[in-house]
Formats: structure tokens, sequence, C-alpha cells
């Protein structure tokens, strides 16, 4: 049965969306769908609030029963009214608090989480490169797991307290104006003084709350970037730095959460004199009203047990809002991370990408990190179908933003990049990039298997095919031997975060089987063979001379005689090109290229192509 209410919501039913960036507009746009199951619980609280009432109410008439009647008379007299009774207290209220339980626990609360975290998630990870680059991982992941679980558990408390004590509240009212208008009174005052609190508090202690969120969002990236850095920490013993700048963002975040919980002791404590004076009140009325014989002993039993009954619900009002302060002014700080626009996105009449015959086309490129110092200035190139291209220069010279360019992690300030006569600006950016393969120098893998990693170059392929591009790429033999703690080997074995457990050369490999397994039209080689050692890199080399049979290829790489047997050179230099032509033209022209290789020597790509220019 508890299965059924699980499933009555499916997180994953809907695959895109935007969040908007307005507070309420933002709670909207995730509980609209689920308003059905808002209703019921809101209703379930109800039901809960009305039987707990009506017992209390009840036991008033019960006193007032058992002081006019006699025992032997007693049941005979009023049976059916216990009978009554027994029946909200045996059967209703354990069934509609077993709705509200079974609601709040299994159906909404779980799946309204998941639902959050997965549109999050999905909007998230179609921002833009630059995006990325620009904040903490961690501090991202942690806005996007508090966000869900933060909108949950405040919706949840608005109907869980503030909702069941507001249907309280008005019957308690109800039941005083019954009995007299005096009895209503210090309820009246009690409730105007919890308002008051509220308009007076609220703001304030919504600010803090996001400040407080913020800082906590702050102290997890900073930590998280010293972990995922810790090699860097322990190389240069910056051990005692790092300590200083966790303490001083555990300090931070230590008093924006203090400033936050003085306004909630204050608030608290006036709370508190607020139902003394609830209590006092109410119990001199009673008393009052009794000497006059206005009321019986049962209804100054009601009143009294009414107002007690309050008293303890504002305690939990007040927890309650201290944890709604706190989860709104969590999903306000995220929101405002989470619900950005995206800063590159597909054109709506995109289309995907056809590549008939890879050529490549650079049209007056400009382009400049956040409008700073122009990086490209008026690129002109043609790469012609199945054209290898190898892009030489110093560093800084703009070679590596031409390729991000070109995959489309960022958007041109002027000018146009086509693929076969198609701009890459109107077309999808996941065709674009299905359609390049690329093996840069800074390898990082996912933390998985080495199976999954491979085949993240073409997710269809089937473990012989996984196997073979190893091969290809003479990771098979290392391998074989991996091991994980949990005992995984070979190509179950899971290769850490960022691919720690295996060496910088051992993940370039593993780079290489999967772009083989990709085997896209278009090649990008950015620095592809620099962490391998010499004896591999010759083994590596050969296949790739077999992976850019037939494909267009653009390769970087400052070792010069790595790319030196490329059909073309383009030389760049301060974001213009400056040379091009064959290894053999540009020594001879003695410009910047004849000068750069002047400074190196080594091997060449491939055998052939290394016997070519030894005869030179």
């Amino acid at each position: 049965m508890l299965r059924y209410f699980e499933k009555l919501i499916d997180p994953f039913a809907v695959e895109d969306g935007t969040p908007p960036t307005g507070l309420l507009a933002f709670y909207r746009y995730f509980l609209a769908p689920v308003w059905p199951y808002v209703l019921a619980l809101m209703a379930a609280g109800l039901a809960v609030s009305l039987a707990e009432v009506a017992i209390y109410a009840y036991v008033g008439t019960l006193v007032d029963m058992m002081s006019r009647g006699t025992p032997a008379t007693f049941f005979a007299e009023h049976g059916w009214h216990l009978a009554l009774m027994a029946l909200v207290v045996l059967v209703v209220r354990p069934l509609v608090n077993a709705v509200q339980t079974v609601l709040s626990n299994q159906t909404l609360p779980p799946a309204l989480t998941a639902r959050i975290r997965w549109l999050n998630h999905l909007h998230v990870v179609g921002q833009s490169y630059s995006f990325f680059q620009n904040d903490f991982s961690g501090r991202i992941v942690t806005k996007i797991v508090q966000t869900g679980s933060s909108l949950t558990q405040s919706m949840t408390q608005v109907i869980d307290a503030l909702w069941v004590i507001s249907v309280f509240v008005i019957s308690a009212f109800a039941i005083f104006a019954d009995v007299g208008i005096v009895m209503a009174v210090p309820l009246v005052l009690w409730v105007a003084a919890l308002v008051t609190l509220a308009l007076t508090f609220v703001p304030r202690v919504r600010k803090r709350a996001a400040a407080a969120s913020e800082a906590r969002s702050l102290l997890t990236g900073k930590l998280a970037d010293i972990y995922g850095n810790i090699q860097t920490v322990k190389l240069f013993a910056r051990d005692g730095r790092e300590r200083d700048t966790a303490r001083s963002a555990i300090a931070e975040q230590t008093g924006r959460l203090l400033d936050q919980n003085r306004l909630l002791t204050r608030l608290s404590l006036l709370l508190q004199l607020a139902n003394a004076f609830l209590i006092g009140a109410t119990g001199a009325a009673s008393v009052w009203l009794w000497t006059r014989g206005a009321i019986s002993p049962g209804e100054t039993a009601v009143a009294l047990g009414l107002v007690m009954r309050l008293s303890v619900m504002s305690g939990r009002v007040m927890m309650t809002l201290t944890g709604l302060f706190d989860n709104v002014g969590t999903v306000e700080d995220g929101m405002r991370t989470i619900a950005r626009p995206h800063g590159l996105a597909d054109r709506p009449d995109a289309a995907d990408l056809v590549v008939s015959k890879g050529e490549i086309v650079f049209e007056d490129v400009r382009f400049s990190y956040g409008g700073g110092t122009p990086v490209l200035r008026g690129v002109d190139l043609v790469v012609k179908p199945g054209e290898r291209i190898g892009l030489v220069g110093r560093s800084g010279a703009g070679k590596t933003t031409m390729v991000s360019l070109l995959l489309r992690l960022y958007d041109l300030e002027s000018g146009a990049i086509r693929i076969d006569g198609q701009d890459i600006a109107s077309v999808t950016q996941g065709s674009l990039r299905a359609a390049i393969g690329v093996v840069t120098q800074d390898t990082a893998l996912l933390n998985r298997s080495i199976r999954d990693n491979i085949r993240y170059g073409r997710p269809d392929a089937d473990d012989d095919a996984v196997r073979q591009a190893a091969a290809r790429a003479s990771a098979d033999g290392f391998i074989a031997h991996l091991s994980d703690p949990r005992g995984r080997k070979g190509y179950d074995a899971h290769v850490g975060e960022r691919g720690v457990k295996l060496s910088g050369g051992q993940r370039q490999r593993i780079a290489i089987a999967r772009v083989l397994l990709k085997d896209a039209p278009i090649l990008v080689l950015d620095e592809a063979t620099s962490a391998l050692d010499s004896e591999i890199e010759a083994v590596i080399q050969e296949q790739l001379e077999g992976l850019m049979a037939g494909k267009t290829v653009i390769a970087i790489a400052h070792r010069l005689s790595t790319i030196a047997a490329m059909d073309r050179l383009v030389v760049m230099d301060e974001g213009r090109i400056v040379e091009t032509g064959t290894h053999r033209e540009l020594l001879e022209r003695q410009g910047l290229y004849a000068q750069l290789w002047a400074r190196q020597s080594g091997g060449f790509l491939g055998d052939r192509a290394a016997h070519e220019i030894a005869a030179e």
C-alpha cells in the first residue's frame, strides 16, 4: 500500500524548464503540478485539527454530564454520546492522522524534493561553460541539493504547523465566542500579538537566513576546493594556509548563523510572554464568569485546556518558524544561482548539425573573455574537408580559444564559424559537440568504472568495442591490473574523483580510447599526447594516424615535433594568424615558426611522417 502512495508523483515527468527568479513564482513553479496532493495534505491537517478540537470540546461536556448525573444512570442517559466520541477517538482521529502521515512521509515531500532537484539540475547543467568557471562546483551542488529539501520542508512546515494551528485557533475562537465574548478577548489579543511579532521579525529573519545560507554554501565550496586540490596543498606544504582559509569560512558562517539566532531568541522570549498572557487572562476570565454563573465547570475546563494546547502549539510554531525562515532563506539564496537564464542557449529554430564533408570556416572571428583584452582579433581560416592542420604559437596566442569557440563553449563577439556551410550558432549544441571528438591535455574522468568512462564516447557500444578501443589506445595492459577499494577489478574498477587513482598518462590513454570509440568526423587534439612517456607516445601516435584518416583534424601542441607532419600549420600570435604553410615552407620563411622550431627538438607524429621530415 505504501508503495502505491510513493508512486503517485513521478519526479522525472518533466524533462526541461526554466525556474523563474521571483521567490513566490519560484515556489509556484514547482508546487503547481502537485497541487492536488498539497490540497489533500491540507485537508488531512484540517481533519486532524477538527478531530482534536472536538475531543477538547467533549471533555467539557463530559465534565458537565458527570457533575449533573449519577453513576447508576450515567451510561443509560449518555451512552450514545460516549459511543460517538469513542468513534472519533478510536477510528476517525487515527484514520485522518494515518492519511496525513502517509501523504507527508511517502507521497509529497520525497517526490517533490526529487522533482525540484531534477529540474534545477537540468537547468544548471544547461548553463554555459563560463557559468561553472565562475563559481565553486561544491557551492553549486550544495545549492541544488539544499534548495530542493528546503523548498519542500518550508511547504510542509506551513501545512503541518501554521495551517494546523490556524484551524485550531479559529475553532477555539468559535467555542469561546459561543461560551461568552469575554472568553474570546484574550485569544484575539494573543493572535494580534503573534501577527505583530511575525510582521516585525519575518522580514529581518528572512534576510539573515539568506545570508547564513550563502555563507554555508560558500563554506562548502571552499572546503570542496581544498579537498579537490589536496595534492597541490600537500606538495606546496600549505596545510596551515588552507587551515586559515577554512577557519575564516567557518567563522563567517557561524557569525551569520548567530546573527539569525539573535532575532529568533528575541522572538521566542516575546512569544513566551504572549503565551503567559493568554493562559492568565483566559483563566481569570473563566473563573470570573463561573462565579457569576455564566459558564459551567466543564466549559471552564475546555477553555483552559484549549489555551494550554495553544500555548504548547505556539512553541511548535516557534520551532517551525525558525526552520521556515531558514528554509525560505536557503531557497531564496539558491534561487539566485539556479534560476539564472542560460548564458548560452540554442536558438528556438536550431537544427541538428549535419556533417557531410567536414569543412570548417572561421570568418573574421573576434572574441575576448568577459569584455577584457581581445584574445582573437579577426581570425579568418578555412580547414578543408579531411585536412589536418596544426595550430602553433606561443602561450596566450589564442589556439585553445579557437577550439573552445569551435565547440561553442562561448559565443563569438563577432564573425562566424561554419561547418559544411552551417553556422554553429544556428545548430543545437548537442549535435555540434557530438560531431567533434576532443582529446585535451588536462583529462578529467568521471568517478565511475573504466568501462563507463570509455563508453562515454559512444553509450550504445558493447563491451567488445570498448575493449578494442582500449587496446588501440594501449590502455588494456594497465586496465587488467586495476582494482578499487570495493574489490572491483579491470574494466569494473572505479577511477576516483576526476580519475585521481590513475596516473596522468593512464588518464590520457582512457581519454584517447573514449575518442577512438566516438569516431566523430571532426577531431580536435589539444596537447593529446603531452602526458605520455616517449614509448607509449610512439604507440599512440600510430593509432592517432589511423584515427585521423578521413577526418578533419585540428591539433594543438607546444611540442612542435608532434604536429610538424600535419598537412598545414597555422601559426598564431596575439590573436591573429601570422603564418600558414607546411613545416618545410615555414622553416624556409624564417619567421615566427622557424624561431619556435629552433628552440625545440623531438620525434614526429607517426613513423611515416618522422621518416619524411628526417629526410630533410
